[in-house]
């Protein structure tokens, strides 16, 4: 029998972004195909009757649907779609265990499973549902859109590809045999030294406190997870990080395999001064390259913009959601 958990979810509001007056709020719950129930945040615009275009939101790669997720999901509610943004399997206010876990198979597979939830919710349109996938679940996004024959459209902002940056490294400096093995060994004793100690050891979130030599971009996640911008006490990246060997599959299962078969529209989007840029331009390449279906791929770089400055519009508003909006707005017509 297919049975959801019951999950603690906090009732009140603890988001790092104000409540708007536009849209009613609820939390809900809804499950995977392995049997892990996640929890949601439902977004849906006041005023409005029958059948509504959907959003599934997720991401950051370690962050909770209180930070970033549930601000594109909120305000895109304000522009006429009903959304949920929720927490992965093992993370935030979502079911699993061990905790801190992740895995490109069941990442995926959460992505479908909100669509499963909304492709039955009495408020839904069916045939009108699309993805937000942000940092490391823009690439999850794209995994899943190339999977998920439901999804008519599909945003990746600021992405990472999590297995791409777990086996070459950034900037693919450690893109090398001699590299990946001294990983691989060094996840097979660490998962001995959890048995031996009875507990999963974790990696550690953002560096806190910052050193003064920090490159930018772990400056820029500083700014976001550790300052009252963006820091949640939920959030993976803002306390103690993922397991050590949380990631430890990444290496060796690459996503994107088959992201030129992605038929359904794709917008990626990232800032021209983020650290993660290449990840977007070349994911948007190789969905692109032998492709029968680039009429409705688009890569939309943002002058000036960080990486984080597209988690919640930075001090210069970088999100485009007006240019999001019109996007599903054609695309989930």
């Amino acid at each position: 029998m297919i049975k959801t958990e019951n999950l603690n979810l906090t009732m009140e509001w603890d988001k790092t972004f104000p409540k708007s007056d536009k849209v009613e709020h609820s939390k809900v719950c809804f499950i995977n195909r392995y049997g892990i129930t996640l929890a949601g945040d439902l977004y849906v615009p006041k005023g409005t009757e029958g059948r509504l275009p959907a959003i599934a939101v997720c991401g950051p790669f370690g962050a909770v649907k209180e930070q970033c997720s549930g601000l594109y999901a909120q305000t895109m509610a304000e522009r006429g779609f009903l959304t949920l943004a929720f927490d992965p399997s093992f993370t935030g206010e979502s079911g699993g265990t061990p905790r801190y876990m992740a895995s490109p198979d069941i990442n995926t597979e959460d992505f479908m499973a909100a669509v499963d939830f909304l492709s039955l919710h009495e408020r839904v349109d069916a045939g009108r549902i699309g993805i937000i996938g942000i940092c490391g679940w823009g690439g999850m996004a794209l995994n899943t859109a190339a999977l998920d024959t439901r999804i008519k459209a599909t945003v990746a902002s600021t992405m990472y590809d999590m297995t791409r940056v777990n086996a070459k490294g950034y900037f693919d400096s450690e893109d090398s045999e001699e590299a990946r093995y001294a990983k691989r060994a060094a996840m097979c004793e660490q998962r001995l030294e959890d048995l031996k100690s009875g507990e999963y050891k974790l990696g550690g979130g953002v560096v806190d406190p910052l050193p003064e030599d920090a490159p930018f971009f772990v400056r820029d996640y500083y700014d976001y997870y550790k300052t009252p911008r963006g820091y949640h006490p939920r959030s993976l990246n803002s306390n103690g990080g993922w397991n050590v060997i949380g990631c430890e599959s990444f290496i060796n299962q690459p996503i994107l395999q088959y992201s030129n078969e992605i038929r359904s529209a794709v917008l990626v989007m990232h800032g021209d001064a983020a650290h993660s840029c290449y990840f977007g331009r070349d994911a948007y390449a190789d969905m692109v390259h032998g492709s029968k279906y680039t009429a409705n791929k688009e890569l939309l770089i943002i002058p000036g913009a960080t990486h984080t400055d597209l988690y919640d519009g930075g001090k210069k508003g970088a999100i485009p959601f007006d240019k999001l909006a019109a996007f599903f707005g054609e695309y989930l017509n």
